[in-house]
């Protein structure tokens, strides 16, 4: 049976759950400050502890794919299991994996995560649009069949994708307006909320950009990266409630103790909550 629309689950879970994104990023310096070996015993320790202490209560949770791939064929049956407990507590997972490429191979992504059968299905997936949004069209269409939804890189938030975002196109608009464009006419006439999304950093202060694209917009860079809850409304403007906040070490540094990954999860979601009724 194909799911509810990503874009109609999402906006649910946001509405419920409150508005935010825990990032599952296993990377070795974490996993020391938590006690752990940087070995597979470590990850599944690690990864269990995440989705115990959150999956039933937040919105969304994005595993770091190459956090897990780096152990191989085992680490990718931990992101495997990570993926199916998280999607079994009630939590939506975006599959963090930035993928892009063209035809049959960008084909073959998309079956990896949006196909049901496979068992790295996720709700979603980020991709990235530089080789031209066309190069995308398996992949949302893959989407569209299985009731999952994609992240397309807009706006992101390290420092050097300007020189390619904020370049210019031959029409006038900058790269990242003209993914934005693309991404609105996917999501035209699409009820509460479209199924393609964008990346948006949240420490870019003003975009600059029309958001105004009937879909979710995931926002990296809250926490460690130095935003706040209280610099969405600036970022993101009219379109902040749309905005899927997404933090990892902010939350992650309070592991490995469940009580605290709850607490901290928490404090984030009710500053998001506060923002953006304030906006």
């Amino acid at each position: 049976m194909t799911l509810e629309p990503f874009g109609a689950r999402l906006r649910h879970a946001m509405d419920t759950r409150g508005p935010l994104c825990v990032g599952i990023d296993p990377h070795a310096s974490l996993l020391s400050a938590w006690g752990l070996n940087d070995d597979i015993a470590g990850l599944e320790r690690f990864s269990r502890t995440v989705v115990e202490a959150l999956a039933d209560r937040v919105a969304v949770l994005k595993p770091q794919s190459a956090f897990f791939e780096r152990f191989g064929s085992r680490g990718v049956a931990v992101l495997e299991k990570t993926v199916e407990e998280a999607r079994a507590a009630g939590a939506l997972v975006v599959m963090d994996a930035k993928r892009g490429d063209i035809g049959s191979t960008m084909g073959a992504y998309a079956a990896t995560y949006l196909d049901k059968e496979s068992p790295l299905f996720s709700d979603a997936v980020t991709l990235s649009p530089y080789l031209g949004f066309g190069s995308l069209r398996p992949a949302l269409d893959a989407a569209r069949i299985s009731g999952a939804g994609v992240f397309v890189l807009a706006l992101t938030s390290n420092p050097e994708g300007a020189e390619v975002q904020r370049a210019t196109a031959a029409d006038g608009r900058t790269l990242a307006q003209l993914m934005l464009d693309h991404m609105a006419a996917e999501n035209e006439g699409a009820t509460p909320l479209g199924s393609v999304g964008a990346v948006v950093g949240a420490t870019l202060g003003d975009a600059g950009v029309d958001l105004a694209m009937n879909g979710p917009l995931l926002a990296p860079g809250i926490g460690a990266q130095g935003a706040t809850p209280a610099d969405l409304p600036g970022v993101f403007g009219a379109a902040v409630g749309n905005v899927v906040p997404s933090v990892s070490r902010g939350v992650l540094r309070h592991g490995p103790d469940v009580t605290g990954l709850r607490d901290s999860a928490a404090r984030f979601a009710d500053e998001v909550r506060v923002a953006v009724a304030g906006a």
